[in-house]
């Protein structure tokens, strides 16, 4: 089973695509936790595992990352897609 593995960068409003945000500026919300990204992944309905000491490679503050299990069926944009939709629910 592959694993996804999602970096608050890629959901991050503050980050520029070069940076790493995989969403539009339009889904990225400021400043996203690995709490709250775990959170949404468990929304869209799929198992998350959280892990606080990884740093993102174009990062040099560790804020963690989140990985989610089971979602081979669906493709990384279309997973970051759903799980930013559900950080902006979260957050209302």
């Amino acid at each position: 089973m592959v694993e996804n593995v999602i970096w608050p960068a890629f959901l991050d409003s503050d980050c520029t695509r070069s940076e790493g945000r995989r969403v539009s500026k339009e889904l990225a919300v400021a400043e996203p936790t690995v709490d709250e990204i775990a959170q949404a992944v468990q929304q869209v309905g799929y198992d998350a595992v959280i892990e606080r000491d990884k740093t993102y490679p174009r990062e040099y503050e560790p804020r963690g990352r989140v990985l989610v299990k089971g979602a081979d069926d669906a493709s990384k944009t279309d997973l970051l897609g759903a799980v930013a939709a559900y950080l902006d629910v979260i957050r209302g």
